[in-house]
């Protein structure tokens, strides 16, 4: 594999940890997250990681887990790195770039334990709902970059976009409802953020949903 798989086009944000935000880039080879990591440990991508809160405490609670943060926005990633600086947090790895492209071109098949989909975009509108991110191919591409027994973990405020997520989760093949217990690989405890605190105050219910790859 190339000493550099992400081929990026433009400098990275980097840590004195040596953790790097990399720009996504198309890769004929998927990431070597072995080399990458340094080390052979289970491996989570999150969705959207907006400013690193909730990635930040869970690999914190989490050390033997690795994590690979994905978020198109510098100014968030920024923050989480500097966030994994002060806390001296080694097992956080960032992608700036979409996160389907991720999934197409950097992730192996059946090599992930977990997916983390905290808060994605509601797109309200009916004419934007084909924006959503949770639509039926991306998960099926989730579930086929999932191990056996790996776990797809979701969380939403929006009723609407709950409903279609069950819906679309549901109907996955590859995947089955897990209830978020002790016998999951990954937790599923998230930290309550700052967005989650002030919609629960506008009356917003925050629904959560589990689901685990069939073996």
């Amino acid at each position: 594999m190339s000493d550099d798989p992400l081929h990026p086009a433009s400098p990275p944000l980097r840590s004195p940890l040596g953790i790097t935000a990399v720009p996504q880039t198309r890769s004929s080879e998927p990431l070597d997250t072995n080399a990458w990591f340094g080390r052979s440990a289970p491996v989570v991508l999150e969705v959207g990681c907006g400013s690193g809160t909730s990635t930040l405490a869970m690999a914190q609670h989490e050390p033997d887990i690795d994590v690979i943060a994905v978020e198109v926005y510098r100014r968030g990633l920024a923050q989480l790195l500097c966030a994994i600086d002060r806390d001296q947090v080694r097992n956080i790895r960032m992608i700036r770039g979409n996160a389907v492209d991720v999934l197409q071109h950097l992730i192996a098949p059946r090599s992930l334990t977990g997916v983390r989909v905290f808060f994605p975009d509601p797109w309200p509108k009916a004419r934007h709902h084909k924006r959503r991110f949770l639509q039926p191919a991306t998960v099926a591409l989730i579930a086929n970059r999932l191990l056996p027994g790996g776990v797809l973990h979701a969380a939403t405020d929006h009723p609407g976009y709950a409903a279609q997520i069950a819906e679309v989760g549901d109907g996955e093949p590859l995947l089955r409802r897990a209830d978020g217990g002790t016998g999951l690989p990954i937790s599923t405890v998230r930290p309550t953020t700052k967005y989650e605190t002030k919609a629960q105050h506008a009356g917003s219910a925050v629904t959560e949903l589990i689901w685990e790859k069939r073996s």
